[in-house]
């Protein structure tokens, strides 16, 4: 199987799979959205970018979700069938939040 396909594929399911940890295991204040999974180049790490509604709540969103990520391995390794789990680390996406803010003042300014 093509490389790149099977960690698209891994990358995929990494995400549906934090979506429910962050669902399950949250208390509901914020809505946290899984926006990307990023994996080194190696397999032995990896990223889960999210980001957080409303803004103010992201650093306490954040330091749960670092808090959680032991738990988090192993809720990937109980529910994706895969010979290695790469250690994840939750991180906010910045790359999304600049988008927002672009498209928030393209519109301000029309």
């Amino acid at each position: 199987m093509n490389e790149d396909f099977k960690n698209e594929k891994l990358c995929r399911e990494v995400s549906r799979q934090a979506a429910m940890f962050i669902l399950n295991n949250t208390n509901h204040t914020s809505l946290i959205t899984v926006t990307n999974i990023v994996i080194s180049v190696n397999g032995k790490t990896g990223m889960v970018l999210i980001s957080v509604i409303p803004d103010h709540k992201e650093g306490a969103a954040l330091d749960f979700l670092k808090r959680q990520e032991r738990e988090f391995t192993h809720y990937l390794k109980e529910n994706i069938k895969t010979a290695f789990i790469p250690r994840f680390r939750f991180e906010i996406d910045r790359g999304e939040k600049n988008r927002q803010r672009i498209e928030e003042i393209s519109q301000n300014s029309l």
